[in-house]
């Protein structure tokens, strides 16, 4: 079995390629590529490691035909096309721990430097003045800090800011009471904060509901005389208004670290007396270059391997750990979504996903991708766990999850049912010893089988003769039987036969299937 590939295509720490090569992968380092040479040979790679400079396009997507990962090292990922990656089923990876620290730093770094206006003093003190009497600072004792995003990042500074003898005041809609609690904040709402607050620091990612969250509405709910620090996204803030709210004196000061634009060669806040910048330093350390690097290696080379999932943003997170007791789980959950995806008949329009038993203890969203994968591969043969939720979405299929404590007939049971034009469809099935999957019902009917390879199902009248007959058939067709299984409601009633085969069944066979005595449903099966 060949090695996994990974392009590193950013500069990176040099021990990240040591890590791939360490966990079983082979990895080429070509920095400074241009966007057509990238193309010209991404086909070529499982995996591409990432800082910035690269810009992962749909383009850049569409040729990569072997592509399974792309891994950031850093937190944000602007630069990848995640929608278009998860259509084409790939990973895509952060790593948004490797340089909170640093991160966090910075903002205290910047809040200081606003406080005591050290830029400004340093610059006119080695330009031969003395201007003392021309700094009036303010100390951070005893002040009120505002926290918009109380994440990992936002949490540090937090904590640093209790350190400092700060009160500490956070917005953030995911906070729950209990963690603010624990963090030692006061949780409010953004006007409460904006009216409370002394300085102002924002650690929260760049979306739909958070773009322009200091706009010029907001900036007017600020106590006089805030100061505000960003060093997490660029358009967090409207420049435009926060330089009209410097000029007014509502804002005493700013310091930012990102820009809605950048490089940032222009913005209304340059050149302000009360506005201090850097260029996108807020991770830039040795510490945290080092940290990111390694962690992205780590990551991909446990999904590349061994099929470990960490820090995933389109898809759920699967420890290295967890993969290979959840493998025969997921194994028997992508058979049933394919069975079950084969055999429904008309559009679908729902899919229940039930864990009961021992599987139930197990983490849903692996099972639910698997289950997925198998089912949409009916309609694409390009699926896989990532793009899998995401195709399901585009079909509009409505896909619950359910767990049930209770233990059933069997130690773990997964089911998944699907609901179509003429009602809905059942299958399930659960574990032999610990890695076996087996069928164990189908359309209510029980029936055992290990689903693998060519089958044939068969619904017909349970009547004497009839095995007899349909084996007749395969063998003057030369088609071998492997396993034969049957299931049946009821003495005389429907019967239900599933038999393994050598080959692919020819059409014509399948017809004649069709034609005999009692039969009433003939259907070739692949897994």
């Amino acid at each position: 079995m060949s090695k996994p590939k990974v392009l590193i295509s950013d500069k990176m720490d040099p021990n990240a390629a040591r890590i791939f090569e360490e966990r079983g992968c082979d990895v080429d380092v070509k920095p400074g590529m241009t966007p057509d040479e990238l193309k010209a040979v991404i086909g070529q790679y499982d995996g591409l490691a990432i800082r910035s400079a690269t810009k992962v396009t749909k383009d850049i997507l569409e040729a990569a035909d072997n592509l399974k990962v792309v891994g950031r090292a850093g937190i944000g990922v602007d630069n990848v096309d995640i929608p278009a990656a998860s259509a084409k089923g790939v990973v895509v990876m952060n790593t948004p721990f490797g340089n909170s620290i640093t991160t966090a730093e910075h903002a205290i770094a910047m809040m200081f430097a606003l406080a005591r206006e050290i830029p400004a003093a340093n610059t006119r003190t080695q330009a031969g003045e003395w201007p003392k009497n021309d700094f009036m600072g303010v100390e951070v004792t005893g002040k009120t800090l505002g926290l918009i995003g109380a994440g990992n990042i936002g949490s540090i500074v937090a904590s640093r800011a209790l350190g400092l003898r700060m009160k500490v005041v956070a917005y953030d809609p995911f906070l729950t009471e209990e963690r603010a609690i624990e963090m030692g904040v006061e949780k409010a709402d953004l006007d409460t904060l904006l009216a409370k607050a002394d300085f102002i620091t924002l650690h929260t990612p760049l979306t739909d509901e958070t773009r322009n969250i200091l706009s010029a509405e907001n900036l007017a709910k600020t106590k006089k005389g805030v100061r505000i620090v960003n060093c997490a996204r660029g358009g967090l803030i409207d420049e435009a208004a926060l330089a009209e709210a410097l000029d007014s004196g509502q804002v005493a000061g700013a310091a930012l670290d990102v820009f809605q634009t950048e490089p940032a060669k222009d913005s209304p806040l340059f050149g302000k007396p009360n506005f201090i910048c850097t260029p996108h330093l807020g991770a830039s350390t040795t510490e945290a270059q080092v940290n990111v690097a390694l962690q992205v290696a780590e990551q991909m080379a446990d999904y590349l391997v061994n099929g470990g999932v960490t820090n995933a943003l389109n898809m759920p997170s699967l420890s290295a750990e967890e993969a290979p007791k959840l493998k025969p789980y997921m194994k028997l959950a992508e058979n049933l979504g394919s069975l079950v995806g084969q055999l429904a008949h008309g559009n679908l329009t729902k899919i229940s996903i039930e864990r009961e038993g021992a599987a139930a203890e197990l983490s849903g969203k692996p099972i639910e991708g698997a289950v997925l994968a198998g089912l949409m591969r009916c309609y694409s043969d390009t699926v896989n766990m990532v793009n899998a939720p995401y195709l399901a979405k585009e079909r509009g299929l409505d896909v619950r999850s359910i767990r049930h404590e209770k233990e059933g007939a069997y130690n773990t049971l997964i089911r998944v049912t699907v609901g179509t034009e003429q009602g809905d469809r059942s299958v399930a099935g659960t574990l032999f010893g610990a890695d076996a999957p087996r069928l164990v019902e189908m359309f209510g009917v029980g029936i055992e089988a290990e689903l693998s390879g060519d089958m044939l199902y068969i619904v017909n009248e349970d009547a004497p003769g009839f095995i007899g007959r349909i084996g007749t058939l395969l063998g003057e067709n030369g088609i071998n039987i492997g396993t034969f299984h049957l299931g049946r409601r009821q003495a005389g009633g429907e019967a239900v036969l599933l038999l393994s085969v050598d080959a692919p069944i020819p059409p014509e066979v399948v017809k004649a299937a069709c034609a005999l005595e009692g039969v009433k449903v003939v259907m070739p099966l692949a897994f």
